[in-house]
């Protein structure tokens, strides 16, 4: 019997996941398959629902279901429940348990592919989303330094902030336009933009979510945008003579750990790159 995995989005016709996923079934030799289900939020629950059968594996949900989801699971495990997301989820005959594979994929793409160690580190996280919030809690048990959260809306930054204060983090939050960010930018061991800011055929393409001024040499700049590889943000890194990190790896990454939980095998990390690299034309 061929097994079936996919992924929920609205929308999905972009997503580079089914070419990752497949690589890897085909290279395990698991008669598998991985689609993108193009899934309005009105149509969610019969879709998760489906996932039930014996035939599927699980899924990942990326935006904008990852919060909606959780209400249609048997059970989330504590990290997807600290962070208030799934991006995974397995069926486990017939119960489907929701993980998150985005926290571990962030801090592995980072320990892995940049060799960085976060601990003690002051970071700037951009960005107050699902992605975000993966990230800070990530970071947060990585035992960071200070950890500055900037968002557009500011009360959606604070509100993150605040909570994290409460796990005995030292936390500060900024409107993206505020000064003083700029500021926490220039002081900054790690800046993490988790935002669209530089997304090909986003709303904001060819933009960056700082001013290359507040770059310093020696900082490490981490982009989740993965399309397009060299984002103007990662550009003006570069030409600041910081070291940068594109979101490829943490969306391979966060893609291994959920092969991983659905089939019990070690994922071929490289298969995935190679992939995804493939369908990104790279």
């Amino acid at each position: 019997m061929t097994l079936h995995a996919g992924i929920f989005g609205y929308p999905i016709r972009h997503s580079i996941s089914p070419a990752m996923h497949n690589a890897a079934f085909g290279s395990a030799e698991i008669d598998a398959v991985y689609e993108a289900w193009e899934t309005a939020p009105d149509r969610l629950a019969a879709g998760v629902a489906a996932l039930r059968d014996g035939s599927f594996l699980g899924a990942n949900v990326t935006v904008p279901h990852k919060q909606a989801v959780m209400e249609h699971l048997d059970d989330i495990d504590s990290l997807a429940t600290r962070i208030g997301a799934v991006n995974t989820i397995v069926n486990q005959n017939g119960r489907l348990l929701g993980s998150n594979t985005d926290a571990l994929g962030f801090i592995n793409s980072l320990k892995n592919e940049a060799g960085v160690n976060v601990s003690g580190l002051n970071v700037v996280l951009i960005g107050a989303g699902g992605a975000a919030r993966a990230a800070a809690y990530a970071l947060v048990d990585e035992r960071v330094g200070e950890l500055t959260i900037a968002n557009r809306t500011v009360e959606r930054a604070e509100s993150l902030a605040t909570e994290l204060r409460k796990t005995g983090a030292e936390t500060v939050s900024y409107g993206i336009s505020d000064p003083d960010l700029l500021s926490a930018c220039e002081r900054a061991d790690l800046i993490v933009n988790s935002t669209s800011v530089g997304m090909l055929h986003g709303p904001a393409e060819g933009e960056s979510p700082i001013p290359a001024s507040a770059i310093s040499p020696g900082c490490v700049v981490y982009d989740m945008v993965y399309n397009p590889s060299r984002t103007p943000l990662l550009t003006d890194a570069e030409k600041s003579g910081a070291r940068i990190v594109g979101g490829l790896p943490m969306l391979v990454h966060q893609g291994a750990a959920a092969w991983t939980r659905w089939t019990g095998r070690e994922a071929p990390v490289e298969v995935m790159f190679e992939a995804a690299r493939e369908a990104l034309g790279l």
